[in-house]
């Protein structure tokens, strides 16, 4: 996604003959060429920029590669620019472990010169003409073909054994201009599940991220032990596991459900404004090597950046708030709320000190972000809460001086069963749920657990 357009790639999969896959190799070894020298130069001149690295390489580069189309040496220099700007800024944080950028996997990028498309045929110039590829669409790309999505003019291919060539396809729209919000929907990231505030009514999606990633942190220790991690079966075993992937699809899936509920009622989503490297802090003083990789694991961020992309995508506004103190303090009496230690019956499950109504620590910290960003009648005890106008857009989500109610939720009774004991939607009850809203039992919402 860039600063403008919603942007989306479709992989098309594609059999050549092994004429057309030979001369299609020459371009990837000439380009893959290109790209070294565009990176040795960039590093040698601390350079980064594409049109420097341009007008410092082409005239070198074009009496080496005389037969290449031009073109080539400018997609080269665009993706060797991308390359060393996230090189540079990995060292500079202390992350990068090679002297150079590695290229290991080539995809050859492709202008609106280099190739043709339509939808008989795909055709992509070489060193001796142009070549002709038969392509096989998906549903992905008919569904962004037929919904108003323009293909964007560059692309790029990679090629893999027997003769199959992935071509992808990029499509682009426009942001849509974000609606002014009738309320905001907190949502609270955590470890294992993301808390809701829907209706009023506080709703624990579980997530089982913590059982996935002990899980495979066992498949890994179980593949390797007693074997060298660089024995080709232990590492083909390895990187066959999905753990990556399984995280990913959870978030993407949870996120388009928390955008769609909130485009339906009208309302925004307020988060916590995460710091940068927030596992790093998380971890300082944590001395368990298994708890410190689940919180590494965790994917906070991640979880947050894919909440915040799918809402740019519906135009939904996100509002970003502090996220300091929300799960230990009471947003009624703004005292501490005091938690038994780990180990204990309900760890979860804390006391104000002053009002002693218990609060559960997923539960409190919904109505907090909805203190921290102004809003004043969702939360307990409603008529007695504080507002502070300086810390929100009232535009963004309140009309002024409307007739009826914008945020249509019941405040919560001062020691609800709810505040401490919320309802819960297990991980296979809400994956390929079409709404939040269908995994609400009415019957069951005085705090029983689905």
């Amino acid at each position: 996604m860039d600063g403008n357009h919603i942007v989306r790639t479709v992989m098309l999969s594609l059999k050549v003959n092994s004429e057309v896959y030979a001369r299609l190799k020459e371009v990837e070894e000439e380009y893959k060429q290109i790209l070294e020298d565009a990176i040795d130069y960039g590093l040698r001149n601390n350079i980064n920029s594409f049109t420097k690295l341009k007008a410092g390489i082409y005239r070198q580069e074009r009496a080496k590669h005389h037969s290449l189309p031009s073109h080539y040496i400018y997609t080269a220099c665009e993706d060797a620019s991308a390359r060393l700007k996230s090189y540079l800024k990995r060292r500079k944080q202390g992350k990068a472990y090679t002297d150079k950028p590695e290229i290991r996997n080539v995809s050859v990028h492709l202008d609106d010169h280099l190739w043709k498309f339509s939808l008989s045929e795909v055709r992509i110039v070489t060193r001796k003409g142009w070549v002709s590829l038969k392509p096989f669409f998906t549903k992905l790309f008919w569904r962004y073909y037929n919904d108003g999505w323009a293909l964007a003019s560059e692309s790029s291919f990679k090629l893999c054994k027997g003769n199959v060539v992935k071509l992808y396809l990029v499509f682009k729209r426009p942001l849509p201009k974000p609606f002014e919000a009738k309320g905001y929907i907190p949502v609270d990231l955590n470890e294992d599940n993301v808390s809701v505030l829907l209706d009023g009514k506080p709703l624990l999606v579980e997530t089982s991220v913590k059982k996935i990633t002990l899980g495979y942190a066992y498949k890994r220790k179980r593949i390797s032990e007693g074997r060298s991690t660089k024995d080709r079966v232990v590492r083909r075993a390895l990187k066959s596991l999905k753990e990556r992937f399984k995280k990913l699809d959870i978030r993407r899936k949870l996120a388009k459900l928390i955008v769609t509920e909130a485009l339906r009622e009208g309302k925004g989503i307020i988060l916590e404004d995460l710091p940068k490297n927030t596992p790093e802090k998380m971890v300082q003083d944590i001395k368990d090597k298994q708890l410190r990789d689940r919180i590494y694991k965790s994917a906070f961020a991640s979880l947050k950046n894919a909440i915040v992309e799918k809402a740019k995508e519906f135009g939904v506004p996100v509002l970003l708030v502090n996220p300091a103190y929300t799960s230990s303090v009471c947003p009624i009496h703004e005292c501490k709320i005091i938690y038994p230690p780990d180990g204990s019956s309900a760890p979860r499950v804390g006391v104000c000190e002053r009002g002693r109504e218990r609060w559960h620590r997923d539960v409190v910290a919904l109505y907090n972000l909805l203190k921290k960003a102004g809003n004043v009648s969702p939360m307990p005890l409603g008529s007695k809460e504080s507002h502070d106008p300086l810390t929100v857009r009232l535009g963004e989500w309140l009309r002024a001086k409307s007739l009826h109610l914008t945020l249509n939720v019941s405040p919560m009774p001062l020691g609800s069963k709810e505040s401490h004991d919320p309802l819960t939607v297990r991980l296979g009850e809400w994956l390929r749920a079409k709404s939040l809203h269908l995994t609400l039992n009415v019957n069951k919402m005085m705090g029983m657990t689905v």
